[in-house]
Parts: C-alpha cells; structure tokens; sequence
C-alpha cells in the first residue's frame, strides 16, 4: 500500500480553504513540500462562521499570506439543493439527516474537483480533513483511512466520496494530532493559527442552533410526548426538535431517566423510554457506498459506527442489493438513528481502514 501524500516538484494542487486552522496548515505544509498550491473557499451561505464572510476573509488573508492565488467558487444554490433542502424535509419526516457527508459528496469533493479540472487545469485536489488515503495496488483501489489523531479523525463524515475523488485527494493532516497542526500554525505565524476551533456543523454556526435553524422552515405542531405504552407524559411543539437518543431537553420527568426512542410523523408522537427499551440489534441502511473494498456481495464482519462520536461495535454486515444492506450487531447499540450514518471499518487490530457505510432507514 502506498499513500497520494508524495513530495513533488511543483505538482499543481487546489487546497480547499474554509478560513480555519486546519485547512490553512494543510494548505502551507503543501506549500512547504513543493507543490503549486491554489486555494478556493466555496461561499455556501450569508452570515457568520466557518463558511460565510468570515471564512472567506480569512482564506483570503491565508492566500496572501502564502503568496497563493484565492478562488471563491459560488456555491449557495447547490448547497441550498443538497443539503438545506435535504435538512428540512429529513427533519420533517422524523429522521436525523447528516449533513456533513452529503456536502462532502455533493458540494466539496466532486464539484471542487470538476472545478479544478475545468477551469483551472488542475488534477489534484486537497483538505484539511483529519483522514489519510492510502493505494492497494492488488484491488487496484484507494482505501480510506482514519485519522492517527482519533480525536479528531473525520473518515466518517467521508465514507461517500467516490474513488475518482480520493485518487485526486491529499491529506496533510491524516498523520498528525490538533496539538500539532496548532503548533505548525503559531511555528509559521499563520494568520489563523489562533482562530477557535468551529462547530461540526457549519449551520449551527450561522443560525445559533439547529432549533433556530429549523423554526424558519418548519412551523410548529403540537403533539403529544408518550411512553412506549402510550401514556401521556407531556407536549411538544413539533418532532424536528427531536432526535433519538436526545436526554437532555425533553421536557417531561420521571423516577428513571428517559430517552427519545422513536419518532412518529403520522401521529406526530415523540416516544420515549429507558436505554434499554432504545436499544436495537439490528438495522438497515440504504445508499450504501462500498469505499476502500469493491461492493460486497457475501457477509462480512465489521466494526460499525453508528454516530461520529459512537464507539464502533462488533457487527455483520448483510448486503441486500446493490445499495442497501442489513446490519446485526454482536450487542444490542442505543441511539440507532435514522438518517444518521452507519459506517463499515474493518476489524482487524487497527480497525482503521472505512470499508463503506450507508443511511440508517426508518423502522
């Protein structure tokens, strides 16, 4: 295995700068290595954070700083498309959408590339994403891997992005901890070196919370809060404030604590009850994209996470047709969400390598 990580000789690469720490320090390492660094911020929407003005402001004075060109590519409709869109009628459904891996699909990876490619003849691209990218030349594929820094790492935020993207993708980051990337920030005096580390979510930046993102979608609807019984516990003012496993919030009190366990957009009922009545053996999910391995066809075990902060758990891995498969896990998991993402790592002592994920499905 080899990694798309090589020193160069002024090898042309298009850096993706959100006006952050990290994208920043993988943008001057490359710089430092050799390569004929360009960096383009893509403007996805109005207001503050990593993504908006601010970001733009600073991945301009990053550019300038490293004697780079800066590109701002428009992106505000795609992104309103794919994920706005995507966020309001998941909500609505009663599912948890992730955002971060459709955009990362949808309107970074993919378009960034095509961009490069188009209009500025350039075949490589790069981030500051913590993950690293490694070759097999025996399946003659590009395997995605975690970060070493697992804190940080975010190959399950990029278990879609498809192989001609990560054949074209670097890395910097993927073999070094936050720590170090803060350290080659202040070493250099990059003008973000002491920025504060963003949200995972870059709406919850610009709108405060996702409750005040989604109340200028979606209009309040009253119902009721149950146990799984059927009892009236208390209220509330629409699911899409909801998402299961939530604790915190609820609004209604008992002897024991209580979860959201089930969300019902029919009777528009939020379901709650204890961790063990939240806990699940199994699932499916659909869109499936088998990553560092070819589709699979037969069984196969896996470590399976099932949140980005979820521990993986032993699990089989099921597939059902082309894009959908069946998970069982060796132990019943709590927070099993739908609309969330359930990706494969290989179980082996590092367990490090995605070998694919797919969307939680409804009950």
């Amino acid at each position: 295995m080899t990694s798309n990580l090589l020193s160069n000789n002024q090898t042309p690469v298009l850096v993706g700068l959100s006006g952050g720490v990290d994208s920043s320090v993988a943008a001057a390492l490359l710089h430092q290595r050799g390569y004929a660094v360009q960096g383009v911020t893509l403007w996805l929407m109005r207001g503050k954070g990593q993504c908006c003005s601010e970001g733009l402001v600073d991945a301009a004075r990053i550019c300038e700083q490293l004697g780079i060109p800066h590109h701002i590519v428009d992106s505000r409709d795609r992104f309103a498309q794919e994920i706005i869109d995507y966020l309001v009628t998941g909500y609505g459904a009663g599912t948890t959408p992730l955002p971060c891996s459709r955009c990362n699909r949808s309107v970074k990876f993919t378009p960034m590339l095509d961009y490069a490619r188009r209009e500025l003849g350039i075949n490589q691209i790069a981030t500051g994403h913590y993950a690293r990218i490694t070759y097999d030349s025996q399946l003659d594929r590009y395997q995605l891997r975690r970060s070493i820094d697992l804190h940080k790492d975010q190959s399950y935020f990029l278990y879609e992005v498809g192989q001609t993207e990560l054949g074209a993708c670097i890395f910097p980051l993927g073999d070094r901890t936050k720590a170090q990337v803060r350290q080659i920030a202040s070493e250099l005096g990059l003008a973000t070196a002491d920025k504060p580390e963003s949200q995972d979510l870059c709406l919850i930046e610009a709108h405060g919370s996702m409750r005040e993102f989604l109340g200028k979608y979606l209009a309040p609807m009253a119902g009721q809060i149950v146990d799984t019984a059927g009892k009236v516990l208390g209220s509330h003012d629409g699911i899409h404030n909801f998402t299961i496993g939530q604790r915190r919030g609820i609004g209604v009190s008992a002897p024991q604590p209580l979860y959201v366990i089930k969300l019902d957009p029919v009777l528009n009922r939020v379901i709650v009850g204890t961790r063990e009545e939240g806990a699940m053996a199994s699932c499916r999910v659909h869109s499936v994209n088998w990553v560092s391995i070819p589709p699979a066809s037969v069984p196969l075990r896996a470590e399976v996470q099932i949140r980005y902060r979820a521990v993986p758990a032993s699990a089989v891995v099921v597939p059902v047709d082309h894009d959908r498969a069946q998970i069982t896990f060796a132990e019943p998991q709590f927070g099993i969400t739908p609309g969330q993402a359930a990706v494969f790592y290989q179980p082996d002592p590092e367990g490090d390598m995605v070998l694919g994920g797919g969307i939680i499905e409804k009950d």
